[in-house]
């Protein structure tokens, strides 16, 4: 949700402690981008993972808009966290076993509200090194896009204003394909008794309606399945058509569509 909310020109950085963890949200990344039909239908902001600390964070880095802290934040630490907002900006974090929101209303005010009661795991506190100080973690810089980027990104940008354009001149509305619901029929079962000895035992018996739904439902999942087995064809993904169509050299065509597979 991230990627939407910021777009293409934002900046995302994620800090985590565990290094197998940066390792494996960066193939999901790469995957996302690679192989996902909704990378094509968005524009998105891609996040920069770093490994380290978040309470140890360089003191020269640039503040942010947005953080959001997804550990127990310890009071003594809470005016550290709130250093790293621009004025207007939002931080969301447990504290206290309470989910807060901090809005930056200026240079040394502002303002707090309890979201709701939470538990959550407290933030792993810094290490010192031999020399007795923290190891600081390094940010990412905020480098202003290359040329070659913001023209891939305004090329994309055109190309999908002009199919959904062309798509809303022709009546065609883009829609998710429906989900397909499964219907459950609840089984009505009649509590008869029968006499064993001198004893009175209740047991079920089904009815012929009972059967018959029973038969209709056996049919309808059959049904299901032999079309489930069936090839559906993959959605067209018109962006990349598109792209592909344009006069251009391969190689150039490929950088515009992120080298991704088909």
């Amino acid at each position: 949700m991230l990627f939407l909310f910021t777009g293409p020109f934002g900046i995302n950085h994620g800090i985590e402690l565990h290094s197998d963890v940066v390792e494996y949200a960066k193939e999901k990344l790469e995957s996302f981008i690679k192989y996902s039909d909704s990378f094509d239908k968005f524009e998105f902001c891609e996040p920069a993972f770093v490994v380290g600390n978040c309470l140890e964070i360089a003191s020269v880095s640039h503040q942010y808009d947005r953080i959001y802290c997804g550990a127990g934040v310890q009071k003594d630490h809470e005016n550290y966290m709130k250093i790293l907002l621009k004025v207007g900006g939002i931080l969301v974090m447990p504290i206290e076993d309470q989910l807060t929101q901090i809005l930056r209303t200026g240079q040394n005010t502002w303002e707090s509200k309890n979201i709701l009661a939470v538990s959550f795991a407290p933030l792993v506190q810094p290490n010192r090194n031999d020399n007795g100080k923290h190891d600081t973690v390094g940010l990412p810089p905020c480098a202003v896009r290359n040329l070659q980027d913001l023209a891939r990104i305004y090329i994309r940008r055109t190309l999908r204003n002009f199919i959904n354009e062309e798509m809303k001149a022709k009546g065609i509305a883009q829609k998710a394909p429906p989900k397909r619901k499964r219907r459950r029929c609840r089984r009505r079962r009649i509590n008869t008794y029968v006499f064993v000895g001198n004893q009175l035992i209740p047991q079920p018996l089904d009815s012929e309606e009972d059967e018959k739904m029973e038969d209709d439902n056996k049919e309808e999942e059959d049904k299901d399945h032999s079309e489930a087995l069936k090839p559906e064809e993959p959605p067209r993904n018109l962006l990349r058509e598109k792209i592909m169509s344009l006069p251009l050299p391969e190689s150039l065509k490929a950088y515009l569509t992120y080298y991704r597979e088909k």
